[in-house]
């Protein structure tokens, strides 16, 4: 086993905002990753996956969105974050955090769904060499599988307006992710209910943004029992990133020896053959 340093703290964005980050590293790491996480995700979700890739000689940075898990302020009701802060203020901040902790490293970018749509509002985008998309793919319903769309409908126009007029927020019990801000939830709907998702509004409530700047190499992988990521999904998204080379990977849970892959389980206990193929495409030899 490699020796691995690892530690949490506080930072604050931009603007201020303290954010919950958490560091591990090999003692000598080769190169750095930037892990943004799912909508929902605590960043302790993806502990397993990132200290493998410490152990594989990397130095990784996770960290918690503003309204989410650690980041989550004292009265989630009355706060106004809404989901594009957390392009524009949380993922820079945390990437020049990861790049202050190991300098002089090559920066790469593992995205996991929402975290691969924040990428053309980050102002500092062009210091990541790479980007690995997981699931990453529109919310918009119409590009899901048929079978999720009862779900999302209950979500969108049910559970969610209830929970808002109950708690003032998005519980996380009612989902089965972490509580959500309300504004996060209504301009996660928002955009969740045409096929252009956020495009429509990049000249005017997402002004500035930098989607066509990005030209970083994206490779995504998408999986064949992802209600969510479809392919039809992944490339409405990725053609937001018009300028940056794309290669998209899509498998089956059998493919890796699995009975269920779905939207999170990348992540999960029993893909170490995935996180051998990211490995691959994010290691200084393929830089």
């Amino acid at each position: 086993m490699v020796d691995l340093v690892q530690r949490d703290f506080i930072k604050p964005a931009a603007d201020g905002y303290p954010l919950s980050m958490r560091f591990v590293s090999a003692v000598q790491p080769e190169f750095a990753i930037l892990i943004s996480a799912g909508t929902g995700y605590p960043k302790g979700f993806y502990d397993r996956f990132a200290k493998w890739m410490a152990q594989h000689g990397a130095a990784v940075l996770t960290y918690d969105y503003r309204g989410i898990a650690g980041s989550r302020p004292k009265d989630l009701k009355r706060s106004d974050i809404d989901l594009p802060d957390w392009g524009r203020l949380d993922a820079p901040a945390a990437l020049e955090t990861l790049i202050e902790a190991a300098p002089n490293l090559p920066v790469t970018h593992v995205a996991h769904s929402v975290g691969g749509h924040l990428i053309g509002l980050m102002p500092n985008h062009e210091k990541i060499s790479r980007h690995i998309f997981v699931s990453v793919g529109t919310g918009w319903w119409g590009g899901h599988l048929k079978s999720n769309l009862l779900l999302e409908f209950a979500f969108w126009w049910l559970l969610g307006p209830y929970s808002l007029l109950r708690h003032g927020y998005i519980k996380g019990s009612l989902w089965g992710g972490t509580d959500l801000p309300p504004q996060v939830f209504k301009t996660w709907r928002r955009w969740s209910q045409h096929r252009p998702y956020f495009s429509n509004e990049f000249q005017t409530r997402l002004k500035p943004q930098h989607f066509q700047a990005v030209t970083a190499p994206i490779r995504s992988w998408l999986y064949t029992d992802d209600p969510i990521a479809t392919p039809q999904a992944a490339q409405d998204l990725l053609s937001v990133y018009p300028n940056a080379p794309q290669t998209v990977t899509l498998l089956s849970p059998a493919d890796l020896g699995l009975k269920r892959i779905g939207h999170d389980g990348s992540f999960r206990s029993g893909t170490v053959a995935l996180w051998e193929e990211f490995l691959g495409w994010l290691k200084p030899s393929r830089l």
